[in-house]
């Protein structure tokens, strides 16, 4: 990935909201975004700046991109627009953090380049925090959408904000909620504060992220107020990364959740998080791996990271034969 060294900082206007006493929060929305000026960066844009709530800011940090990203963003003539170009390509999870350490609002979204909030999303947030700046998470429901917009299923978000840390964790295992960055407004202090945008394996800095800050408290909205975006050039499936490693980094989020809550909730939180990522990883392997030989490897390599927690759906020949003689070997 190669860049063109420009200014280091380059604001499409140098006039931006600022946080006075009293006032409703400033919400930041960062788009960290490489090579999608032809695609999808338009539509996220638009999203971003189409909000009814108006007391926001737009930062686009371009990773060096080599297609006309610089001229679609100038193109936009809005005073709470800035953007930046990053002189190389740093990776995603820096320039997930250049965004975090540029914001100057009271909340924070990371809105990838190929994701889109709906046009209440943040108004909605706002209001479920009471206009106030101290809730550490706001999240909503979130659609799943393909690369043409299609709705390819919904999901509301079912968890309450008064319930314990293990049953916030524990919603995400059964279904009751999803975590997705186009679906949560982070607090800026408190993610600062963290660490920022950080995994193990550079891989799951949402989870993480998202983790981190459940303890401080939450403000939970129901309804479905942001959509992601499933495609094949989609960062997770574009990236080179062997499915038992995005095993491993689940596992330590795991762990790291399990730290959180108390130690009688640890036990049943492990347990149901190892099904959980366990049939996440299997998905990987199946939606990344086009080798059925290469996907029954990786498919072995998961059953033994989770310690059989969770077996593989039998979707080869041959591995419904290997699902069933494991199975009795269990019940043996």
């Amino acid at each position: 990935m190669r860049g063109h060294p420009r200014r280091r900082t380059s604001p499409v206007t140098s006039k931006q909201p600022a946080v006075t006493a009293g006032a409703a929060p400033l919400v930041t929305i960062a788009i960290p975004t490489y090579n999608r000026a032809a695609t999808f960066l338009p539509l996220a844009l638009k999203s971003a700046l189409a909000q009814t709530y108006d007391r926001i800011e737009v930062l686009v940090a371009d990773n060096a991109s080599t297609d006309t990203t610089e001229q679609l963003v100038r193109g936009w003539s809005d005073p709470r627009l800035t953007y930046h170009r990053h002189a190389r390509n740093v990776g995603p999870e820096e320039n997930y953090n250049y965004c975090l350490n540029h914001a100057s609002g009271d909340y924070f979204l990371l809105l990838h380049d190929d994701d889109l909030i709906d046009v209440d999303f943040v108004a909605a947030c706002i209001e479920a925090a009471h206009y106030a700046s101290t809730a550490a998470l706001v999240r909503t429901g979130i659609r799943i959408i393909d690369e043409h917009g299609r709705v390819l299923r919904h999901a509301r978000n079912e968890v309450r904000d008064d319930g314990s840390l293990a049953d916030f964790f524990r919603a995400w295992f059964s279904g009751k909620t999803r975590w997705y960055l186009a679906n949560t407004l982070f607090n800026t202090r408190r993610l600062k504060q963290t660490g920022g945008f950080h995994s193990p394996y550079r891989l799951a800095q949402d989870g993480f992220a998202i983790a981190r800050l459940a303890p401080f408290g939450r403000a939970e909205v129901a309804e479905i107020k942001a959509s992601f975006r499933l495609h094949r050039n989609e960062q997770t499936f574009a990236r080179p990364v062997a499915p038992v490693q995005w095993g491993l980094e689940w596992l330590r989020l795991l762990d790291f959740m399990c730290e959180l809550v108390p130690a009688e909730e640890a036990p049943l939180l492990r347990r149901e998080g190892a099904r959980f990522f366990a049939k996440l990883t299997y998905h990987r392997a199946a939606s990344t791996l086009h080798s059925p030989w290469q996907r029954l490897m990786a498919y072995y390599e998961i059953f033994q990271l989770f310690r059989a927690h969770c077996l593989p759906c039998p979707d080869l020949p041959a591995l419904r034969s290997i699902t069933r003689a494991v199975r009795c070997a269990l019940r043996g």
